[in-house]
Parts: C-alpha cells; sequence; structure tokens
C-alpha cells in the first residue's frame, strides 16, 4: 500500500486577476476557460493522488502571466507554507537559461553556433583534464555550439555511463539526437573562456539582472535563506536544498515561480535576442526518432512522432500541432521535477516546479486537464502519469534483490567530507561501506538505489542528479536522516 501525504492546500499569490462571478482567469489552448476556483481543485487533487508537498504554477496567456499561485509546503517539518518567491531547485531547465545566455553572446558575434569549438580554446583539448578522454578522437573537431545545445554532438547524458567513466563520442557529431548534459559542460568551458568571465557571472549580467530575476542564481546565496522550499523522495524524506557552490550550465540553478516565468516570456519572445536569432533557438535542428528521451543512446527509433514533427532546437525540445509549434523543457533533480511548454502561436505557457521526486506524475494531468494539450511527446520524455506507476516497495521491507554488478560498481566512491569519508566498494552482490573507524560494514540491495543492513536500522539510499552527475547519500539510521555527498563527483566538470 503506497503511503500517502496528507497535503494541505496553502496557496500564496502575488497577483491574480478579478474574478467576479466565478470569471476564468485562464483559457487553454483547446479554447476552454478555467477559473481559479477549477484550478485549485484540479492541482488540490493531483498533489493528494500523487504524494507531491509543494507546487508551483505560472500560466501564461497572449504572453502576459494570468496565474500564478504556490500550493502546498516548502517544508513539511515544521509546515511553511510554499511561496511563488520560494526557491527551488530547477534542474534542467537551467539548461533553457543558459542556452539563452548562449544566443546572446551569439547575437554579440562572441560566439559562432557553426564554429568547431575547440578552435575557441588556447590549448588542445588534451590540456584540459575534463576533456582529455575525447582529444585523440577527430569527431572531436566536429562538434559546435550549435551540437551541443541541441544535443547532437555524440556525448552520453554523463561520462559515467560509459565505460571506466571516460567520456565518449558515440556517433557521428550532428547526425543524430540524444540527450547530453556533458555537452553543456563543453559549451559552458568555452563561454567563460571567450568572455574571461565566470558563468555566474554572465548569467547575472545577461540574463538574471535584465528579466528581473532577482531571486535566481547558478549558486547558492545567502539572500535565499529567508524563503526556500526542501526537496522530499518519492517516500516524503526530506532531502533538503541543494546549496550549489559551483555554477554548472547543464542544472546548477536556483529559482522561483515568479523569476522562471519572466524567464518563459523571455524565451517565447526573444527579449533580447535579435530576430533571426531568436528564431533559430526555436527552430527544428534535428529530428528525433529515438522511442524515448531516456536513457539516451538506445537503439530503438520510431516513427510515432512523427505526426508532431518531434525535434530539437538550441536548449529546447520542440513539437508541432494543428495550432503551431511548441517548444518544452523538463528538469529533473532527486527531490524536484519542474517542466515548461509554450504554445507559440498562441503564446499560452505552462510552468510547473515541485518540490518532490513524485512531481513529474501530475504533468500529464496539467497539461491535458489545465492547458488542453493532447499532443505532448510525454511518452517519449518517459514522465509516467501517478496513476499507472507501480506501487512502491514499502521501506519496511527489506529484501534483498538482485542487482547487476555494474550497476553497483557505478555506486562505489568516497562520500563525505575531507575529514569524514565514507568508503564504498562492490563485493559480489553487494557494497562494502567502511569509514573512519576503519570497520567494514555490510549493505544490500532493497532496490536498485536503497540498501540496508543485516546488523541494523541503517539504510543508504543513493541519489543521483542525471543533469549534473553528483552522487548523493541519504543515510538513516534511529529515525534521523543525513545527506553524505559524493567526493569525488561533486567536482565540477569544467576547466578554467
Amino acid at each position: 500500500m503506497r503511503c500517502r501525504l496528507q497535503i494541505v492546500l496553502i496557496a500564496t499569490t502575488i497577483w491574480l486577476p478579478v474574478q467576479a462571478n466565478g470569471k476564468s482567469v485562464f483559457v487553454g489552448i483547446d479554447g476552454r476557460a478555467h477559473t481559479s476556483a477549477e484550478i485549485d481543485a484540479t492541482i488540490t487533487h493531483v498533489m493528494h493522488a500523487a504524494e507531491v508537498p509543494g507546487l508551483g504554477l505560472a500560466l501564461i496567456n497572449d504572453g502576459k502571466v494570468v496565474y500564478l499561485k504556490a500550493y502546498g509546503v516548502k517544508n513539511m517539518s515544521p509546515n511553511e507554507p510554499l511561496t511563488v518567491n520560494s526557491v527551488m531547485v530547477a534542474g534542467s531547465l537551467t539548461k533553457v537559461a543558459f542556452a539563452y545566455l548562449v544566443m546572446k553572446l551569439v547575437d554579440d558575434h562572441v560566439i559562432d553556433l557553426d564554429k568547431p569549438v575547440y578552435e575557441y580554446l588556447p590549448r588542445p583539448l588534451s590540456d584540459y583534464p575534463t576533456w582529455r578522454d575525447i582529444a585523440n578522437d577527430p569527431r572531436s573537431k566536429l562538434i559546435t555550439t550549435r551540437m551541443l545545445l541541441s544535443h547532437t554532438a555524440g556525448f552520453n547524458n554523463s561520462r559515467y555511463f560509459d565505460p571506466d567513466h571516460r567520456l565518449v563520442i558515440h556517433f557521428q557529431p550532428g547526425t543524430r539526437y540524444s540527450y547530453g548534459s556533458e555537452g553543456y559542460s563543453l559549451i559552458q568551458l568555452v563561454v567563460e573562456t571567450v568572455t574571461k568571465k565566470s558563468t555566474e557571472e554572465l548569467m547575472q549580467q545577461q540574463v538574471f539582472g535584465p528579466l528581473g530575476m532577482t531571486r535566481t542564481s547558478m549558486v547558492w546565496q545567502n539572500a535565499f535563506e529567508s524563503d526556500h522550499a526542501n526537496g522530499y523522495d518519492e517516500y516524503g524524506r526530506s532531502l533538503g536544498i541543494q546549496k550549489r557552490q559551483t555554477a554548472q550550465g547543464a542544472g546548477s540553478m536556483q529559482t522561483t515561480l515568479t523569476d522562471y516565468a519572466r524567464l518563459t516570456q523571455a524565451v517565447l519572445f526573444g527579449r533580447g535576442l535579435r530576430k533571426q536569432t531568436h528564431a533559430q533557438m526555436l527552430s527544428a535542428q534535428i529530428p528525433i526518432v529515438s522511442k524515448f528521451e531516456f536513457p539516451p543512446l538506445l537503439p530503438d527509433t520510431t516513427d510515432e512522432y512523427k505526426g508532431i514533427q518531434l525535434s530539437y532546437g538550441l536548449g529546447v525540445g520542440l513539437y508541432h500541432t494543428p495550432l503551431g509549434w511548441a517548444f518544452f523543457k523538463e528538469g529533473h533533480d532527486e527531490g524536484w521535477r519542474t517542466y515548461v511548454v509554450c504554445h507559440q502561436n498562441q503564446a499560452t505557457c505552462m510552468v510547473i516546479l515541485t518540490n518532490s521526486s513524485n512531481g513529474e506524475g501530475i504533468y500529464s494531468a496539467l497539461l491535458r486537464g489545465l492547458l488542453g494539450d493532447t499532443w505532448n511527446p510525454i511518452d517519449w520524455e518517459v514522465l509516467t502519469p501517478y496513476g499507472k506507476l507501480p506501487p512502491r516497495k514499502p521501506l519496511s521491507d527489506h529484501t534483498v534483490i538482485q542487482v547487476p554488478p555494474t550497476f553497483l560498481a557505478m555506486l562505489a566512491g568516497r562520500y563525505g567530507t575531507q575529514n569524514d569519508v565514507l568508503t564504498v566498494e562492490a563485493e559480489g552482490d553487494h557494497l562494502s561501506v567502511v569509514g573512519n573507524s576503519k570497520r567494514k560494514r555490510e549493505f544490500f540491495p532493497q532496490t536498485w538505489t536503497i540498501f540496508f543492513s543485516k546488523d541494523s536500522d541503517e539504510t543508504l539510499t543513493f541519489l543521483f542528479d542525471i543533469d549534473t552527475w553528483a552522487f548523493r547519500i541519504l543515510r538513516e539510521v534511529d529515525g534521523k536522516g543525513e545527506l553524505i555527498p559524493n567526493l569525488e563527483w561533486a567536482l565540477p566538470h569544467c576547466d578554467r
């Protein structure tokens, strides 16, 4: 029996149209009008059904934010309401903002979309430790900014999934789509090299500042302490907030519903971009024939999405409907699920920010029920509706399952701090953990990511951020939990 979070509706709003006599406040692309009460009822229902503690929703009609509201809580203990200005983790929605920055640099003739990126670097790739793995592959000299932003450079999403964790170019760059956050790290290196500025500095100067995104940053700011959300896993366990110290164009942005709605409007209209540059960003660069977006590099192909002309632009996905083109992007991080979609002809958009690993289960209901969008490629994105998810195994059920040794090896590493290190190693069908006491303990897989001790009530849950590669462990014992970072993979994947 799935555990149920008791969601109490707590909503905060900074602006809403007057709704005298129940007048509609938002009109979907299907022409259906929705009142505030109807929207509230829908959100309350899906949050309870999907077990999502907090959700921020922005709705845009004719390019204007007509609905901006926060529901539920930013913290379950103590119970604190989420606000439209609560800082949340954007996940891969960061890529939209970073691509927008790159397009501004294209306008300024700092970056050329079709110039091989190695030509921007003062030294050969072999001199950059992060990119040394591909230096001897002649295909590395074919990779351009256009390929990196459209996920056609040939990379895996993370080198962590490549043999020996060494970066590989898997196909001829520019020939097919395969989601790869690694590519955003490479273009980040190029951007910082040619501008001689940090990504955080550039984003504040070129994007966040001009758009009035006053509570958004690529790294943690002390000002966020006053109002930020905690992330929660599938079981409702708190994972805290990510206090990023290193900017990563692939996914380190922390933002608010208010701020991301502003960014969405800017991308929709191309504010600050030349018309032709904006058109490039939102035009198809590569058709998509893969059956699923995740995991990348699967050989399965399909014609299923030809009818909507599923493709990728520069920083965003694209699909075509009888009403015109739409762009979209999903964000996925442990404890956080985020989504944005915009129908360009109608200038109608939806932004969803949640502080829960269960958040993506509600997308389908909101896309169809509120936005009226029946064409969205949600199956390709592998965003399973909450009603179709298999039952979760109870945490108290400590039945050992079989996990492939190759996956166990991926969890191995050094976790903690420099002064308090846990060394995790794969041993046969389980993991061994050695701390500063040098005593070895064994942990067995209950699921692919949850491991338990047979000698105590201690469990280790491995958390993986698919956008920035940083493993963490949620260690729970005696009813208390702590987050332990991975010392090896918390390092920035970029070279100065």
